[in-house]
């Protein structure tokens, strides 16, 4: 090997980058120091979007979640006067055959398999333009399922009413609309809700939320419509179980 090969081996070992141990706690400082000033800005512009909001939007959130807390409050007093029925021996075969059929109801209202009537609201999304998706509709079901909405119904165009329950996926549809489980329907939608009217309404009109996701959609928009009779007449039908059985079962 000829002088000038050599040294120019040697040049490349000493210019190559090597990682010392220093260097990689260098490296680590850097990444965790970015990270906490993401999350302080993250944090900075949550502290101001509340500090810029209305007063009347500050009230209805409040509203919102002294509203969930009210009902936390009754279940668990229903739950406890239930318990002490059932402890105190006295007329338990009763106490036990209305719970149950009280139990029965909420988990055929809840699952879907029976039609359901109340209070609630009603948001008809119109989009002719197409332009409103999926996640849009998502984004209503759930801020109506956050406010306390006990039972939910989606139609529109293309098929029949839709009840929305935990395993009903919202997706866009090809040529679009969008599908309900495996319906196909296009706008204009009917969203259905039966809860609490004011805290549904109220869930649906803070800023940023529903009603002004969907006006930012060019020719889109959504109305409330509040009533005191609300009818979920669609139902789900529970598939049957191919592999999972009651415990002990053969």
């Amino acid at each position: 090997m000829s002088t000038s090969t050599r040294g120019r081996l040697r040049l490349r070992i000493l210019l190559r980058p090597r990682g010392t141990r220093a260097q990689l706690v260098v490296a680590l400082l850097c990444g965790l120091l970015g990270f906490a000033l993401v999350t302080q800005v993250h944090n900075s512009t949550s502290a101001t979007s509340r500090r810029t909001a209305r007063p009347e939007d500050l009230v209805r959130i409040l509203d919102d979640l002294s509203s969930r807390s009210d009902r936390l409050r009754a279940e668990i007093d229903t739950l406890r006067a239930t318990r002490d029925r059932l402890a105190s021996g006295q007329d338990s075969g009763s106490a036990a055959l209305a719970e149950t059929q009280r139990r029965a109801t909420v988990l055929g209202i809840l699952a879907g398999t029976i039609p359901a009537s109340g209070p609630g609201i009603t948001i008809t999304v119109r989009d002719p333009q197409s332009t409103v998706r999926a996640d849009a509709l998502l984004g209503a079901v759930e801020e109506l399922r956050d406010a306390g909405a006990e039972a939910l119904q989606l139609s529109g165009v293309g098929g029949p009413a839709v009840r929305l329950v935990a395993s009903t996926a919202l997706l866009d549809a090809p040529g679009g609309g969008v599908l309900a489980g495996s319906t196909r329907l296009r706008p204009p939608y009917r969203l259905l809700a039966i809860g609490d009217p004011a805290t549904l309404r109220a869930a649906m009109r803070i800023p940023g939320g529903v009603v002004d996701t969907v006006a930012a959609s060019p020719g889109a928009d959504a109305t409330i419509t509040v009533s005191n009779a609300t009818s979920v007449a669609a139902l789900q039908a529970l598939p049957r179980p191919r592999y999972a059985r009651p415990a002990g079962a053969s």
